[in-house]
Parts: C-alpha cells; sequence; structure tokens
C-alpha cells in the first residue's frame, strides 16, 4: 500500500511517541510496515486518551471515541474521518477490531487513581493492552497461534510496565500491587516465563506474522535486568545503550529470531 498522508502521519506519531516500535516497525518487511505503523499510532492515542484532561468525564469521553472506532471496524461500518482511525479502518479486519473495545475499557484504569485491585485485574489489563495489540499486529500480517502471540506480548507489556513505574508513580497512581524488591522482581520473572513460553512455540508463528513480534526484541533483556538488579526500576533505568538497542533489534531481523 501506497504511503499517503495519512500514513505518513501515523509513522511520524509512532516515531516521536514511541520510537522502540518505529524501530521495530521500520525492521519489518515494507508490506508490513503501513498495517503495523496504522496499529501503533491507533495505540497510542488510545493510550494517551486518559491522560488528555484532568476531568474524568473528558478522559472517558476521549476513550470511548477509540471505542466507538473499533465498534465501526469491527460492524464493517464507514469510518470516521481521522488520520490514524481512516488507515487503521482500511488495513485492519474486522474480527480483529474486536479486540480495541477490551482494550479501551483497560485503558479506563489510567483515568482513575485506584490500585488494581488484584493480580487477576492487573493480568487482565496487561493482556488487554499488550496482548491484544500484538496479537491485531501478528493476525493481520500472517498465521500465528494466539496463545503463543499473547504470551509474548504479556512479557512484552510487563516489561514496558517496569519501565513506566517512575511515571506513573509521579502521576499519584498505583501501578504495583507488591512495591517491594521482592515483588517488583516476581513480577519481572513472571514477564520472563511469558516470553519462554512464546519461544517454545516459536513455530507456531509464521514467518509472515514474525515481523510483528520484533516489537518485544528489548523486553528479555529489560526483564533480566529487574530481576538481578530491581533497584533500577524505581529509578528509572531500566534499558541498553543505543548501540546495543539497535544491534539487537538488526540480529533479530536478519536472522528472524524473536
Amino acid at each position: 500500500m501506497e504511503f499517503d498522508d495519512d500514513l505518513k502521519g501515523c509513522a511520524e506519531l509512532v516515531r516521536q511517541g514511541d520510537p522502540d516500535r518505529f524501530m521495530a516497525t521500520m525492521a519489518a518487511p515494507v508490506a508490513a510496515r503501513p498495517l503495523l505503523f496504522a496499529l501503533y499510532a491507533f495505540n497510542l492515542e488510545l493510550s494517551r486518551a486518559p491522560w488528555a484532561s484532568q476531568e474524568s468525564m473528558i478522559a472517558e469521553m476521549r476513550v470511548q471515541w477509540w471505542r466507538d472506532v473499533g465498534a465501526e471496524i469491527a460492524e464493517a461500518k464507514q469510518v470516521r474521518r481521522h488520520y490514524v482511525a481512516t488507515p487503521l479502518g482500511r488495513l485492519l479486519r474486522p474480527e480483529l477490531a474486536k479486540e480495541i473495545d477490551p482494550m479501551a475499557e483497560a485503558r479506563r484504569w489510567d483515568i482513575y487513581r485506584d490500585p488494581f485491585e488484584d493480580e487477576a485485574a492487573f493480568d487482565t489489563y496487561i493482556d488487554a493492552t499488550s496482548g491484544s495489540l500484538l496479537w491485531m499486529a501478528a493476525a493481520s500480517l500472517g498465521e500465528a497461534e494466539e496463545e503463543t502471540v499473547r504470551a509474548f506480548g504479556r512479557g512484552i507489556g510487563i516489561a514496558n510496565w517496569l519501565r513506566a513505574i517512575p511515571e506513573l508513580e509521579k502521576q499519584k497512581r498505583v501501578p504495583l500491587l507488591d512495591g517491594t524488591t521482592k515483588g517488583v522482581q516476581q513480577l519481572a520473572e513472571k514477564g520472563y516465563q511469558y516470553l519462554a513460553q512464546a519461544r517454545r512455540a516459536r513455530g507456531s508463528v509464521s514467518t509472515a506474522a514474525a515481523p510483528a513480534m520484533l516489537a518485544g526484541w528489548q523486553a528479555q533483556s529489560i526483564l533480566k535486568q529487574a530481576i538481578g538488579e530491581p533497584e533500577r526500576v524505581a529509578a528509572g533505568a531500566l534499558g541498553t545503550s543505543e548501540f546495543r538497542r539497535r544491534g539487537g533489534l538488526m540480529m533479530r531481523a536478519a536472522l528472524g529470531r524473536w
């Protein structure tokens, strides 16, 4: 598909707001990029919606707007004009767009300052956001086993969540059920096990779908850091050098190993 102005806008939004997924998309085959850029731009817009206003009603309305977009795509209706919603409506299959509703419902947690009720509520949030996003991406590109993709997505989600802890706490949120050193390590270990589970079933993700999995190229190293040096989480010091980031992505893209 030709990169029209809408898709160029999606790519620029991802470049500025989600540079890791931008790099992963640029490492994917050219044919996969339009869908990935539209999907990741949508994810950015939805994830920002709860933070758009201090007024919870306005934030709820912004989340609902994207929920309605998802319903329009899922029901094969005319999708409202928007530089992200329009290409998403062209590129995302209706049966996959049904994932948007639980994604939007999960994002309502970001509007308020209540902690997660329990571990199940946290798990649902991670799966509905990161797991669903990766599933939509992979299933759009090729054949894949859903649980394998979702497990990998949950691992990515936990890694990204741990990186976001300082900012979430700055915004007066309560991001962890157990903020002790042991609790942080256990959460990181849980994410690491999700990655391992998915990689044991690597063969269930086709070559065509595999480029979507590049989005998790840093997750393992981040989770290992959090397990070995949990103090990095509160310090906002998870991650590796730019050289190692780029090198790791290039190697995985070249080998097709996620």
